[in-house]
């Protein structure tokens, strides 16, 4: 076997790799799936709201000796329920309503941090710690793919006509509370999936980023859900083996990736409507 080959196959020898490639690609799945909803219902910005806010809740369970991922559920189901009930009890428009909420959340998460002297390190919070996935988290974070990607996967067209007129979906007998709570439940679980793997501010580029593309290139919702989790999924992996020979954080190499995905799809679908313009 020539060297070059034996180099080109070496991450997929290593363990740490090995995890990494896996926790990666679980995970990649239902964030693909979520983020075409959260782009469709424009909804990105709960993604974010909800990644920042587990914070607090990460360190209380630390406090408590409990599971952190149990703490980061809670916490972020906690964001997304007051920020509905926000919305829904005043004036004020969503999108101010989860600036409020996710700052302060998250701020309170630091503040904690920094008053509990806690062993675990920040960076991993809040970038992840893709290459020290033990096989606990391989576990947990199948276990929430697995649960999630279900959910999205039965009633994927229940969540699109909510998505995309609630009034219609109340009118013709869905139940939209189960809906709009169940999204917001897969949410917070999708994010404490990832907060081992990619941590939870680059959790955000990975609930919008795959959803955002496909809108791009795609005209059906079905086709759109495929698309966006190819390019999760392609991204992930590429992802983890760019960094591994350019010595980079697998997660930043992943996020710039899908960066360069969506600026060349914003530019070929402006090509293709500007042609069209002219031809017709």
């Amino acid at each position: 076997m020539s060297e070059t080959l034996q180099l080109a196959i070496l991450p997929f020898q290593l363990p740490f790799m090995q995890n990494a490639f896996i926790v990666t690609m679980m995970i990649a799945v239902p964030m693909a799936m979520l983020s075409c909803l959260l782009v469709l219902k424009g909804w990105s910005l709960m993604g974010d709201a909800v990644s920042h806010a587990v914070l607090p809740g990460v360190v209380v369970a630390y406090m408590l000796s409990l599971p952190l991922s149990l703490g980061a559920f809670a916490a972020g189901l906690v964001c997304a329920l007051s920020t509905g009930y926000l919305k829904d009890n005043s004036r004020i428009k969503e999108d101010t309503v989860l600036g409020i909420v996710f700052s302060g959340m998250f701020g309170l998460g630091l503040v904690m941090f920094v008053a509990v002297k806690s062993d675990v390190h920040l960076d991993h919070i809040l970038f992840g710690d893709m290459l020290g996935i033990a096989p606990a988290d391989l576990l947990e974070t199948g276990l929430i793919a697995l649960g999630c990607t279900i959910f999205l996967g039965v009633l994927r067209k229940d969540l699109l006509v909510h998505a995309f007129d609630p009034q219609h979906a109340q009118a013709i007998g869905l139940p939209v509370k189960l809906l709009h709570y169940g999204l917001l439940t897969v949410l917070s679980l999708t994010v404490v999936g990832a907060l081992t793997a990619v941590g939870i501010i680059l959790s955000v580029a990975i609930l919008v980023a795959p959803g955002a593309i496909a809108f791009l290139l795609t005209r059906r919702f079905h086709t759109m859900m495929l698309v966006a989790v190819a390019i999760a999924l392609t991204a992930s992996f590429l992802g983890i083996y760019l960094s591994f020979f350019i010595d980079s954080a697998p997660a930043p190499t992943i996020v710039l990736l899908m960066s360069a995905v969506f600026i060349a799809a914003f530019i070929r679908t402006s090509i293709r409507a500007r042609r069209s313009v002219a031809t017709s």
